[in-house]
């Protein structure tokens, strides 16, 4: 384990993982003896928002962000030659460069389960604008270990990283040689291509996000369309809720009538049956008395001489 590997691991975490993981390396750092690496590691810096999604952005669109560094090196020097027509028109190009990037960072973030606000976006621009301004800020991007987001003033760029890992030393370059009409022919033969190179390379870019532009306007479009399907069915659905409701309110007053009504009669029935009852009882006495009346008349008859 050495402090660029677990700069690496760290800094491509999400925010809420830096710190605990952070604080594991450093942990582990100690129990093998090693002090200073643990103290480097303890000295790594956690990402702001904006800085968070610049190095995402490098981890899984790396060509792009590459292309963009180098694109900022060959516009600098096409703009030695350019006049200020195209000159403006490369900045446009330059900046809607940048804005299509900033965009894929943000639905990148999103897709990562960390949407950004505006204030962050504008951030990550900033950042881009730096590494395509200034060749230190574009190598501070592409190391992706950035703990806040750059800006370029024109004067240089400020608000960099606060970890820079140190490299080996490079080659001082040869000292060149007095230039020549032929090699200043040649140079500005060079510029005039890598200036051509700038400008089909922007192109490309810039068809690519508008097919981006064009794919997203589509795929809103048709979620649109299926938002409104699903609204009218949904609208469609309460407003038969709504009657079934309705009806089964009714029934249900209906119902209760019904059970009140049922309640009634079967009172009534009850003192139905006991008058019934009364009455058979009374009818029972009364034929009883009919009986006895009968007999008795009978007796007399038999008892009366002829």
């Amino acid at each position: 384990m050495d402090l660029d590997d677990v700069a690496d691991e760290l800094y491509g975490l999400p925010p809420e993982e830096f710190m605990p993981a952070r604080t594991t390396y450093e942990q582990q750092a100690r129990a093998d003896g090693d002090r200073a690496l643990a103290a480097e590691i303890k000295a790594l810096g956690k990402p702001s928002t904006a800085a968070w999604v610049a190095n995402v952005l490098v981890r899984h669109h790396r060509e792009d962000i590459e292309n963009l560094v180098e694109l900022g090196g060959l516009l600098r020097e096409a703009q030695e030659n350019l006049e200020g027509d195209q000159l403006r028109t490369l900045d446009v190009q330059r900046r809607q460069l940048v804005s299509a990037l900033t965009r894929q960072s943000r639905a990148l973030a999103n897709q990562l389960g960390h949407p950004v606000s505006g204030a962050v976006g504008q951030q990550v621009e900033e950042t881009l604008r730096a590494a395509m301004s200034d060749p230190e800020a574009g190598e501070a991007l592409l190391e992706g270990r950035l703990t806040s987001p750059m800006s370029y003033s024109g004067l240089g760029t400020i608000a960099r990283p606060t970890l820079r890992v140190v490299h080996p030393p490079r080659e001082k370059p040869p000292v060149r040689k007095p230039t020549t009409d032929k090699a200043r022919s040649n140079a500005e033969a060079r510029r005039e291509e890598a200036r051509r190179a700038a400008e089909e390379r922007l192109r490309r870019e810039l068809d690519e996000a508008r097919r981006a532009v064009e794919e997203a306007e589509a795929a809103a479009d048709e979620a649109a369309a299926a938002a409104d399907d699903e609204r009218r069915t949904a609208a469609d659905l309460a407003a038969r809720h709504d009657q079934l409701v309705d009806h089964v309110e009714e029934l249900t007053l209906e119902l209760s009538r019904a059970r009140d009504e049922a309640t009634r009669l079967g009172s009534e029935r009850s003192r139905a049956e006991r008058r019934r009852e009364a009455a058979e009882r009374r009818s029972a006495e009364a034929d009883r008395a009919r009986d006895r009346a009968r007999a008795a008349l009978d007796r007399l008859d038999a008892t009366t001489p002829g």
